[in-house]
């Protein structure tokens, strides 16, 4: 290898996230690999609901929407709150609706590009 690249390498490697960051990056994406998840995602973009309401917008059962929000609790991608007998979920942070909303620009823009 000239010594150009071999420093280019060098640099490169130096500047490479650490494995175990990857590693929970690739667990993160894996929540947005699925289109139910997305679904509750993009419900919860719209409106704080309830795991009722939820089940009815994607169109699933109550245990089948608590197991996904239960998946997404775990990666800290939504958040919840009591009010009375009702467990109210909204997402995290912006960041989630930010990353939603880039995927679905980039689509968009290649689909454009067709």
């Amino acid at each position: 290898m000239k010594n150009g690249q071999e420093e280019k390498v060098k640099s490169t490697m130096a500047q490479l996230e650490k494995d175990y960051q990857l590693a929970l990056m690739a667990e993160f994406f894996q929540s947005f690999s699925d289109q139910t998840r997305l679904k509750i995602i993009n419900a919860l973009m719209i409106s704080e609901l309830c795991v009722r309401d939820l089940a009815e917008v994607a169109g699933m059962s109550l245990p089948a929407v608590c197991h996904h929000m239960r998946h997404l609790r775990q990666l800290r991608l939504v958040q919840h709150r009591r009010e009375g007998k009702n467990v109210i979920y909204s997402l995290n942070d912006e960041h989630i609706a930010t990353l939603f909303d880039i995927c679905r620009i980039h689509l968009a823009e290649k689909e454009e590009k067709r």
